[in-house]
């Protein structure tokens, strides 16, 4: 049919256009996030692009949900807004006429949605959780970048150094800051590099400097000029994996331990093409406008709805996890309502003789301000 494909392409236009400018502003600030991250030192320079395509590939069930919302609810608002409508209700026509060809643009990306939040996000997320504990657990000299003061580990030392060269074990112009019991202890190298010993345990070994102990002016102040100074550094033991949050498990590995964490991020999974399916059936009816006023109050009234409905998601994914609903109880309420207000919207608009439909309304208001202006003064 002439109109559905016609529909399909400007949905498909809409959609495309919409996609490019979520994904363009999640791209932006992500990337100003995972920079000003890494140069705080809490994330490896060398892992901020994995970093960034991990995040994006996180928030894209929200982007895929809001585009399908916002793509049918624009092609819906410009058929009323140049009066295509009108003709469409004009020649007998049905607004339920158009759920099927929104079904068949948006059942894929409810698909492509469901995807990605039991599979990919997941696993974007254990990822991304492996590389901040790969790098929080690295010897303290190979986490500080050139230029900055870094604490260890332990809270009990500060690190700088000037510069690096060769392997990013070596670094040159070193200066390390202990506090202890009796005094600080300062040492500066001109080069320092981290030796692992056959037991497992890593020394910092600066060559061609001095260190200085004590308080200066003190009789216990110690100063004294070294080739080569050993220093313990404090490292853990990199065992990845351990302890990681119940959104980087996998969809199966969820199920296998049912409790109300593991119910929580089931609920959160299972909700993301749900709410993608009953969005874009909600915006067919939600579409409707004035001919003669603007279509901004129809995006802003999607926005709030779409923002709403993921607020009352998370409530009830807070319920579960603080043990107030079980899944059963709390998974099906939220879009039951949701989809019962589809049903009837849908069924105030496809009654055009209904006294309170917007066509009859606009058509009385019309009629009035003709009686109006034709009164006599």
């Amino acid at each position: 049919m002439i109109f559905q494909r016609a529909l399909r392409r400007e949905l498909a236009s809409a959609a495309g256009a919409t996609f490019t400018i979520l994904f363009s502003v999640l791209a932006t600030w992500t990337l100003i996030s995972i920079l000003g991250k890494a140069a705080g030192g809490k994330v490896d320079s060398g892992d901020v692009v994995a970093l960034i395509g991990f995040a994006i590939l996180n928030y894209l069930p929200t982007i895929l949900i809001l585009t399908s919302f916002i793509s049918v609810l624009v092609a819906i608002t410009r058929s009323y807004r140049d009066s295509e409508m009108v003709v469409w209700f004009a020649s007998g026509m049905s607004l339920l006429r158009w759920i099927p060809p929104v079904l068949t643009f948006g059942l894929p990306l409810v698909v492509l949605t469901g995807a990605l939040s039991m599979v990919a996000t997941p696993w974007a997320k254990l990822k991304s959780e492996e590389f901040v504990q790969r790098f929080e657990k690295r010897e303290d000299l190979k986490k500080v970048s050139p230029g900055q003061f870094k604490e260890s580990t332990s809270s009990n030392r500060v690190f700088f150094v000037e510069g690096v060269s060769g392997e990013s074990t070596v670094v040159q112009n070193v200066f390390v800051n202990t506090v202890e019991k009796d005094g600080n202890t300062v040492v500066v190298a001109k080069e320092g590099v981290i030796e692992r010993q056959p037991d497992g345990s890593n020394f910092l070994v600066l060559k061609n400097g001095r260190r200085y102990q004590g308080v200066p002016g003190q009789a216990d102040f110690q100063s004294m000029e070294f080739d080569r100074y050993s220093m313990r550094v404090s490292t853990k033991v990199p065992a990845l994996g351990a302890d990681l949050p119940v959104d980087t498990l996998s969809t199966p590995a969820l199920l296998a331990a049912p409790n109300r964490y593991t119910m929580s991020e089931l609920l959160k999974r299972v909700a993301a093409p749900v709410s993608c399916l009953i969005l874009m059936l909600l915006a067919i009816p939600l579409g409707f406008v004035n001919p003669r006023a603007g279509s901004a109050a129809n995006l802003i009234l999607a926005l709030l709805i779409f923002f709403t409905y993921k607020n009352l998601e998370k409530m009830a994914e807070a319920a579960i996890r603080q043990g107030k609903m079980d899944f059963s109880a709390a998974s099906w309420p939220l879009h039951v309502v949701a989809a019962l207000c589809v049903v009837l919207l849908f069924a105030w608009r496809v009654n055009p003789n209904h006294r309170y439909h917007p066509l009859v309304l606009w058509g009385a208001f019309k009629r009035s301000r003709t009686a109006r202006k034709g009164a006599p003064a």
